[in-house]
């Protein structure tokens, strides 16, 4: 979901969501709140018994903490699956690295192989929503963030690379980003694991905020769970500050968790 699902829609943002659906082989509806939203509990619970989905991933500002008591009493499995956290800079208060060390370039290009190695090594671990939800394959969630990469660098993209070498420029890290509601927002990047905690993501800050200046964009935003401590403690160092806090929740339609288990064998 994007930054103006989740910070600035005023109504309630429902969809089905066909590329889930068939990486995961059950069908998915996203259901969203925005943290501007006046949209009131009975809004989303009619949003959420309009879906024939199998699983309706829901996301709603955290502040509303009633709200789970009552989607525990809809005709659905209610799973906790994480908590957005998204963090904002003003375009030009970001805290500048030092210069690249020789050798080191940013681009504003990388080839989509290179691109899936790199989401490969910095998501392998990570931790997500889907990995709350026994229904989706963790592996799948992977392939997902691949293909989620690779839609995103049609809009933008920044990348490093180590052009010192004596064989073909090796790619360190990437940031992929779009413009949407007056801000540019970076939806993946990461460093590859060699080259993580040597202040190379970093440059990756300043090259977004540079794209950012460039097209007079007013400020950049990111999102990530609130487990992903490592990246928010580079998003602060940077500069950026911590202005929303989204729920997010997966409603599974009643029996199918017990259906999937027989059909894995995992039951009697």
């Amino acid at each position: 979901m994007s930054w103006h699902d989740v910070a600035l829609a005023p109504d309630v943002v429902a969809a089905p969501s066909p590329r889930e659906t068939a990486r995961f082989g059950v069908t998915v509806d996203r259901i969203s709140v925005s943290a501007a939203s006046a949209a009131k509990l009975t809004d989303v619970l009619e949003a959420v018994r309009s879906s024939t989905a199998d699983v309706v991933i829901l996301r709603y500002p955290a502040d509303r903490m009633r709200w789970f008591a009552a989607l525990t009493e809809l005709d659905r499995t209610a799973i906790v699956a994480d908590n957005l956290v998204g963090w904002k800079l003003a375009t030009g208060k970001g805290r500048r690295p030092p210069p690249l060390p020789r050798g080191l370039e940013l681009v504003d290009f990388v080839g989509a192989a290179e691109l899936d190695a790199m989401v490969a090594d910095a998501f392998r671990d990570y931790g997500n929503h889907y990995l709350a939800d026994p229904l989706f394959d963790p592996a799948l969630a992977l392939a997902g963030y691949q293909e989620w990469a690779g839609r995103e660098i049609e809009s933008g993209v920044v990348a490093l690379r180590d052009v010192g070498g004596r064989g073909e420029p090796v790619m360190l890290g990437f940031l992929t980003y779009g413009e949407a509601g007056g801000v540019a927002e970076f939806a993946l990047g990461g460093v590859v694991p060699g080259a993580q905690g040597t202040g190379l993501y970093a440059h990756l800050l300043a090259g977004m905020e540079d794209r950012a200046a460039s097209r007079g964009i007013g400020s950049v935003v990111c999102t990530t769970q609130s487990r992903n401590t490592r990246v928010q403690r580079r998003w602060a160092d940077y500069g950026f500050k911590p202005v929303l806090s989204v729920f997010t929740v997966h409603l599974l339609r009643r029996g199918l968790l017990g259906e999937g288990a027989e059909a894995r064998g995992g039951g009697p």
